[in-house]
C-alpha cells in the first residue's frame, strides 16, 4: 500500500498567537491540484515565491494542536522550518536531487553529477 502521509518534525516549530510551540506534523503526498490550482492565484500571480506558501498549506494536514493549517500558519513559520518543509516535501514526492556515480575516463578520478531532468539537456545555449 502506497504511504500517502509522512510525519515530521520542525526545527524550530510554529509558535501561535497564543505563543504555544507546534513541532510535529503530517504532510500528505501532492496531487495535481495543489500544484496547478494555486498558479491563478492572484498573490502567485504578484509573487511567485507565494507558491510555496499556497503548497504547503494544503499538503500539510496536521501541525502539532493547530486546527487547520492555512497560508497564514506557513507565512508565520520561521525561515528554517520554511526550508524544512520546502526540502520534505522535496523528498516525500520523489523531487530529490539525484547524483550519480561518475568517474573521469582521462584521470579515473570519481565524483557524482546530478543528472539533468528529463527532457532537459545539460548542454548550455
Amino acid at each position: 500500500m502506497l504511504q500517502t502521509e509522512h510525519a515530521f518534525t520542525l526545527p524550530k516549530g510554529y509558535v501561535d498567537e497564543d505563543g504555544a510551540l507546534h513541532r510535529e506534523g503530517v504532510m500528505r503526498l501532492a496531487r495535481a491540484a495543489d500544484e496547478i490550482l494555486p498558479l491563478a492565484d492572484p498573490r502567485v500571480e504578484k509573487n511567485p515565491a507565494y507558491l510555496l506558501v499556497l503548497l504547503l498549506s494544503r499538503v500539510v494536514v496536521k501541525l502539532g494542536r493547530v486546527p487547520q493549517v492555512t497560508p497564514r500558519t506557513v507565512e508565520s513559520l520561521f525561515s528554517e522550518d520554511l526550508a524544512y518543509l520546502q526540502t520534505f516535501f522535496n523528498q516525500i514526492n520523489g523531487m530529490s536531487t539525484r547524483r550519480i556515480g561518475a568517474r573521469c575516463p582521462r584521470c579515473s578520478n570519481e565524483f557524482a553529477v546530478e543528472p539533468p531532468p528529463l527532457g532537459e539537456s545539460m548542454a548550455t545555449p
